[in-house]
C-alpha cells in the first residue's frame, strides 16, 4: 500500500503531519510526501521544510492521498499540475483525503461536488461555492472521500481512517503508542465553544486565500 502525502509551498506543517504520523504506521504501508518538484517545502511559518521525495509525475497510483491546507492552498486553486494529478490518482484510490482547507483543492479539482465535506471552519462557506455540502463535522466519510477540519483534525482522521483500512485494535494500538490523549488546557477549540468576542474578532480579520490568476 502507498500513502502519498501531497506538499506544496506555505503549507501548514500539522496538516501533514499529524495524518502521517498515524497512518505510517499502517501494516505493510509505505507512505511518500510529493510535489511538484522533488526536495525540500517550507510550510506556511517558513523555518521548517518537509522533503518530498517523489514528483507528482512519479507518483501515480497511491492507494492513499492526503491534501493537507494552508495559506498557500489559493494559489494551487487553478493549478493544473496539481488539480489534473488530483484528478488522475483518484481514479484508482481506494481513499482520497484531505485536511483543513485541502478540501478546497478537492473540490477545486471537482472530486467533492455533491459529497458532504468539512474543512477548517472558517472555510466552510466556500465549499459549497465549490459544489460540495459542507459540515461542521470534525471528520467526514462520504463513500471513499474523508475531509478532516482544521488542523490537529488531521489526527483524528488518520486514526479513523486507519481503523477503516488495518482494524480497531490496530488504530487502537496507535493511538496508544502515539499517547494520543487528548484534555487541552482551554475548551476553545471550536467557534461554538470559544468566547464570540474571540470567533467574531478572527471572523473580521480572515480573508480567503487569493487564488492564482487565471491564464
Amino acid at each position: 500500500m502507498q500513502i502519498a502525502i501531497l506538499l506544496f509551498d506555505r503549507f501548514t506543517a500539522l496538516d501533514a503531519v499529524g495524518p502521517y504520523e498515524i497512518l505510517c504506521r499502517t501494516p505493510g504501508a509505505r507512505t511518500v510526501f510529493v510535489a511538484e518538484r522533488a526536495g525540500p517545502v517550507v510550510n506556511d511559518r517558513g523555518g521548517l521544510s518537509l522533503v518530498a521525495e517523489r514528483t507528482l509525475t512519479e507518483v501515480t497510483r497511491p492507494d492513499v492521498v492526503v491534501v493537507p491546507g494552508g495559506p498557500g492552498q489559493g494559489a494551487q486553486m487553478e493549478n493544473e499540475a496539481v488539480l489534473g494529478w488530483l484528478r488522475a490518482v483518484d481514479a484508482t484510490t481506494t481513499w482520497t483525503t484531505s485536511v483543513c482547507t485541502g478540501s478546497l483543492l478537492l473540490a477545486a479539482a471537482g472530486l467533492l461536488t455533491g459529497r458532504r465535506a468539512t474543512t477548517h471552519w472558517l472555510s466552510l462557506d466556500r465549499l459549497a461555492g465549490l459544489g460540495a455540502e459542507p459540515t461542521g463535522e470534525r471528520v467526514v466519510f462520504d463513500g471513499k472521500y474523508v475531509t478532516a477540519a482544521g488542523v490537529s483534525s488531521g489526527i483524528d482522521m488518520g486514526l479513523s481512517l486507519l481503523g477503516r483500512i488495518a482494524g480497531d485494535r490496530v488504530a487502537q494500538s496507535v493511538q496508544l503508542m502515539t499517547e494520543y490523549d487528548p484534555q487541552p488546557p482551554y475548551d476553545a477549540g471550536s467557534p461554538d465553544k470559544a468566547p464570540a468576542d474571540l470567533v467574531a474578532e478572527f471572523r473580521a480579520e480572515w480573508r480567503p486565500p487569493v487564488t492564482a490568476p487565471s491564464s
